[in-house]
């Protein structure tokens, strides 16, 4: 089983928790024999456990020694003392009791009754022995309840001690095991997050933004907690349970076949219901990530729901996945519904049995009442170790499956991989955390496509084919095409979210597979085509590269995206609070935000993906002018849809369907590129047309 590997990376816990649940199982089942004692000798025998009396009259003690013979009568005498007028048992006597008490059983019968009849058990020659103890110390003038009281406060100070000791370690087990379960669920979802991050877009799609978060929290808190009771009771229950048939085979042998059929009819009730509940535990975790996935997205997509008015469709199709899961839960859960009952039927069947003929072994004399009380609770201390098995095993199907999903994300090799042997950066990346205006003063980098294709996966067309451009240090790159083109793919191929299927992509002339995903991108400054921002400052956001960024440094990134003056008119300016996404800042300034953010780091090329599609004209041209001057020596490529974005581009790549059909200056493409000159008439005027774009 899966679960139990997790269990096995902490072996100093569990062989911890191993040691004492031994020392907690000899504990209870000590406690029962303690009871039968308090009934037999307590109550049955007046305190007298003994044939061996530690006081003897001289009548008494020559009778036995008579009987004896010499060995014995010698052993015999060396344990007792003369004292005055009796003989008191000695040191010898005490250290050696067991002996003593076969040796001078049937003496003792015959010593107050020389025409008794001997049991025809050593059972009931072991009671009659006791008779004649009893008898004896009466004789001596004995206070017999004193005798009584004096051993049923001894017992009962030994159950307390036995109880309260039994108490602490099950506490300190309870302890390790949440300790170590936490310890687990740390380590898996630390695993599991650092293996996601590592993840390309590509394993993301593959699993599931719904399904990664579901493994992440609802898997691994299962798994975390059935490791506890894997700790506190599934491996306690075998433990008790074997010591319990040692005990009952000590107490009773001849009862034994009781607890044998009541085991074989668990575990025929057992087999025969996760027979039936197994498959259904095997999708209980993929409906989980259904409505997970559909709560998700209507959480989402609230906005958009609410505005085609669709609420009720939606309702239906959240109905639809959380009614799929109730019914497998249901169905599960009615299976197991038969396991308590029946097992509570075969253990009251077991008591039963075991009081029948328990009793009859009472009355013939061949068993104690107290021995019965004993056996009756060993045999339930067994049954119950198997019920535990049974109820904890309903939720050991679904922790495996659980596990089987986790070590499918371990397993999972991301398709973006550093280069085996890392080679030093580039002589011109130079650490983050700068705090003088790197823009102005850092050399860009020169990116080339060298006949790049790709295709999102191997069964699917291409998206790129035998694309070939060159960023040069200091330019900008524009990118324009209609959608679908492949604008935005260029991009996530410069950040290496995915690699081409064929091409290279160099970075200064060194294809960016041989630098590790850090050391490039420590070189690239990104901003997504969906602004988002975290939860957190404004501040907090702009510094997302640099947490120990100069204030200064955010204040100027604010300025050249445009976004100092709506951010100073927030209440408390740079230390506002943005909600997840920046769902409280309109379109617009969450766009210039993510600008800024992107401006702050220290980097030598800034990617734009259709960055100012939500800004009016005139702060686009503001910012873009604003680009020129505070990104003199990056490199700027950007995607966009907006003619007048790119227009004043240092060179411009048009795509259509993923092929370069052209690649030139504005005035350039307007002569040479029927795609450009298309889409640039669809949205300018000839007089504006004619008053941008470079030279010729």
């Amino acid at each position: 089983m899966r679960v139990i590997k997790y269990l096995f990376q902490h072996k100093a816990a569990l062989a911890l928790v191993t040691v004492l649940l031994v020392v907690l199982a000899a504990v209870d089942l000590a406690l029962p024999t303690i009871n039968s004692d308090i009934v037999d000798v307590g109550i049955q025998q007046s305190g007298v456990s003994d044939p061996s009396v530690t006081e003897l009259s001289p009548q008494t003690y020559q009778s036995v020694a008579s009987q004896l013979s010499p060995e014995d009568a010698q052993f015999f005498q060396s344990c007792y003392d003369a004292q005055g007028q009796t003989y008191l048992l000695n040191q010898t006597g005490f250290d050696n009791r067991s002996r003593l008490n076969d040796i001078m059983a049937v003496p003792m019968i015959y010593a107050f009754n020389p025409q008794a009849q001997l049991g025809a058990t050593d059972a009931i020659i072991a009671q009659q022995a006791i008779a004649a103890a009893i008898q004896e110390y009466q004789n001596l003038g004995y206070e017999m309840w004193d005798m009584q009281m004096s051993y049923l406060i001894e017992q009962g100070a030994l159950m307390l001690v036995l109880a309260g000791f039994g108490l602490a370690v099950n506490v300190l087990v309870g302890f390790i095991s949440s300790r170590t379960g936490a310890a687990i669920g740390r380590d898996l979802r630390n695993r599991l997050f650092t293996k996601v991050v590592q993840f390309s877009e590509a394993e993301v799609g593959r699993f599931s933004a719904a399904s990664l978060i579901t493994r992440g929290t609802n898997d691994i808190q299962l798994i975390q907690n059935v490791s506890i009771m894997l700790m506190r009771m599934v491996f306690y229950a075998p433990i008790l349970a074997a010591g319990g048939v040692v005990m009952v085979m000590v107490t009773s042998p001849s009862l034994g076949w009781i607890i044998l059929v009541a085991i074989a009819a668990v575990l025929v009730v057992v087999g025969v219901l996760f027979k039936i509940a197994m498959p259904k535990f095997r999708i209980m975790q993929q409906l989980v990530d259904r409505v997970n996935l559909v709560s998700r997205e209507q959480l989402t997509g609230m906005a958009v729901i609410r505005a085609f008015g669709q609420e009720s469709r939606e309702e239906d199709r959240f109905d639809e996945a959380s009614g799929a899961l109730m019914k497998t839960q249901l169905f599960t859960n009615r299976v197991m519904t038969f396991l308590m009952p029946t097992m509570m039927l075969i253990m009251n069947l077991a008591t039963v049995a075991i009081v029948w003929f328990g009793g009859v072994a009472v009355d013939q004399g061949s068993m104690q009442t107290g021995d019965l009380i004993a056996f009756i609770t060993y045999a339930m201390v067994i049954i119950m170790g198997f019920l535990v098995l049974a109820m904890i095993s309903m939720m050991l199907p679904r922790a495996d499956v659980a596990a089987a999903r986790i070590d499918e994300v371990l397993s999972c090799e991301p398709s973006i991989k550093d280069p085996v042997v890392e080679q030093d950066a580039s002589p011109q990346a130079t650490p983050q955390g700068q705090d003088a205006s790197p823009q102005a003063t850092r050399q860009g980098a020169e990116i080339r496509f060298d006949q790049v294709c790709f295709a999102y996966d191997n069964t699917s067309e291409n998206v790129l084919e035998d694309v070939s451009f060159t960023a040069r240090p200091g330019t900008t790159l524009a990118i324009i095409g209609p959608t679908g083109s492949g604008k935005s793919t260029v991009l996530k191929l410069m950040e290496r979210f995915y690699d081409p299927t064929s091409g290279r992509v160099l970075l200064d002339g060194r294809d960016i597979r041989t630098l590790s995903q850090t050391q490039l991108r420590q070189q690239i400054s990104y901003v997504p085509q969906t602004a988002f921002l975290f939860s957190g400052t404004v501040a907090d956001n702009v510094s997302f590269s640099d947490p120990g960024m100069d204030p200064s440094r955010i204040y100027q990134a604010l300025q050249v995206a445009q976004a100092e003056g709506f951010v100073s008119e927030f209440d408390g300016g740079t230390q506002f609070e943005l909600s997840q996404g920046g769902t409280n800042v309109s379109g617009g300034q969450r766009q210039r935000l993510a600008i800024a953010r992107a401006l702050a780091k220290d980097a030598r090329v800034i990617l734009f993906d259709d960055s100012f599609s939500a800004l009016d004209y005139k702060t686009d041209a503001a910012l873009r002018q604003a680009l020129e001057k505070y990104c003199a020596h990056t490199t700027r490529v950007i995607v966009a849809q907006r003619i007048a974005t790119v227009m004043n581009a240092d060179e411009i790549v048009v795509l259509d369907e993923g092929r370069v059909v052209g690649q030139g200056t504005h005035r350039q493409l307007m002569e040479s590129c029927p795609e450009y000159r298309e889409i640039a008439c669809s949205q300018l005027t000839e007089e504006e047309l004619s008053q941008g774009g470079g030279q010729a």
